[in-house]
């Protein structure tokens, strides 16, 4: 069910954009979601992943013309799942990240949830062997 995708998930959202924050908080809320923390900086985005713990996730590649490849070493670090979310398209992320998805402005609620979904999956405990 999709409105419990993310029942009981702790979400980081780094981005600068006051109404592309809105939007991706609303569709967050709309997969379940009650934790969702956010970050217009790479100072702030930075304390909050050495301070808590998140489950994953989004990452504007621009944040006010400094691009936040620094964010999305730690979030590697942490073994955060994320995924990038760009006006730019594929072509604006970094060829070191190119193994994280990419969110392309402006993006559905549909485009969104496949996203989340294989965060999510990446993060799934190995089978148990019978």
């Amino acid at each position: 069910m999709d409105k419990d995708l993310l029942s009981g998930k702790r979400v980081l959202v780094i981005e600068d954009e006051m109404l592309v924050l809105m939007g991706i908080e609303d569709m967050l809320s709309d997969l379940g979601c009650t934790s969702i923390t956010a970050a217009a900086n790479i100072p702030t985005a930075l304390e909050f992943i050495a301070a808590d713990r998140f489950d994953l996730a989004t990452l504007d590649v621009n944040l006010s013309g400094t691009r936040s490849y620094a964010i999305a070493a730690a979030l590697k670090d942490c073994g955060i799942p994320f995924a990038f979310s760009t006006g730019y398209g594929e072509h604006g992320v970094d060829q070191g990240y190119g193994e994280c998805p990419v969110l392309n402005k402006p993006f559905t609620l549909f485009q969104f949830k496949e996203v989340v979904r294989s965060l999510l999956a990446d993060r799934a405990p190995p089978a148990l062997a019978a």
